[in-house]
């Protein structure tokens, strides 16, 4: 493979997984809620995207309406499971997604079982190289990613991102002062829903086709490494995670062409992951970044008066 083509390409997956990753980062990051079915969401966006591609729909509206489709999933979701308590939430949600990738993949009439969907680019230039290809791709990709991070980062530095981050650290406390916990979680769970069904849409198009197959739980897992990896509540540390798995993945793939293992790369790739995993939570459980600091207007002024007390009292 050309090798400038191989970084082209794995700066696209950087972006598109990172994507999913900040949609992670708002639900577990700052909610706490504990979605191990993020890949049910990430299908949802991909074969809305790819099905609705079919019809002749603008690109732009086809990614919307796999955004707002996966909202839907999230919200019907969330509002039975949210009842439950954090570890039977978890379960839950991962049974939705493995039930719905089955789904797909059983039922040919929905979109195609094992054979998936054939997706016509985003942008089509024809004639264009591979190389001029993904660049297009890396635009569309790195443009998502900048209004997905700029509306988490936003909505974490809000009074509405305090109270979430209130109720993840005591339910009890932020209900005696109004908050109502239910709520707050359905929104979360839904545009982080919406936000990984972007996703989706990306890949499906960047790929052009889908496949049950790469819908797998363990995408699931590997967005929680870079999430766990990178600092939770922290969009840029996600971010960073992002961008190492995706290298370490890459080079895990690469080695098997150069070394010569006793086992399959595939195997040992799952293994460091786990082992780095393990790592992490035992000298850095916070993350290579940490939690970022909320910003906003009251929490700056509050500063502002203890510094300017300590000064008056000096």
């Amino acid at each position: 493979m050309d090798p400038l083509l191989y970084v082209l390409d794995l700066i696209v997956y950087i972006g598109i997984f990172g994507i999913v990753a900040l949609s992670l980062n708002l639900e577990f990051g700052f909610a706490g809620l504990a979605n191990f079915g993020k890949v049910a969401f990430f299908l949802i966006g991909a074969y809305t995207y790819a099905l609705l591609s079919q019809t002749g729909l603008p690109f732009y509206l086809c990614l919307i309406a796999g955004a707002l489709i996966s909202a839907i999933f999230g919200l019907l979701i969330s509002l039975p499971a949210l009842r439950l308590r954090a570890d039977y939430l978890a379960i839950v949600v991962l049974a939705f997604g493995e039930i719905l990738r089955l789904i797909v993949k059983s039922e040919d009439w929905i979109a195609g079982g094992d054979w998936g969907v054939t997706v016509s680019p985003a942008i089509s230039l024809m004639g264009a190289s591979h190389r001029v290809d993904a660049l297009v791709n890396i635009g569309l990709v790195y443009f998502c990613l900048f209004i997905c991070f700029l509306v988490v980062q936003l909505l974490a530095n809000s009074p509405y991102g305090r109270a979430m981050r209130a109720i993840r650290e005591d339910e009890v406390a932020a209900e005696a002062l109004g908050k109502d916990r239910a709520k707050y979680k359905a929104q979360a769970f839904m545009l982080g829903s919406a936000i990984a069904g972007v996703a989706g849409g990306l890949y499906a198009q960047y790929l052009q086709c889908v496949l049950p197959g790469m819908f797998m739980p363990m995408v699931t897992f590997t967005v929680w490494i870079m999430v766990l990896l990178g600092g939770p509540a922290n969009n840029w540390g996600v971010l960073l995670g992002a961008g190492l798995v995706e290298l370490f993945d890459r080079g895990a793939n690469m080695a098997k062409d150069y070394l010569i293992l006793p086992i399959d790369p595939s195997s040992l790739q799952y293994i460091l992951f786990g082992a780095l995993i393990i790592f992490v939570l035992l000298y850095r459980p916070q993350g290579l970044l940490k939690e970022s600091r909320i910003k906003t207007k009251a929490i700056e002024l509050a500063r502002y008066g203890r510094s300017a007390t300590k000064n008056k009292g000096s």
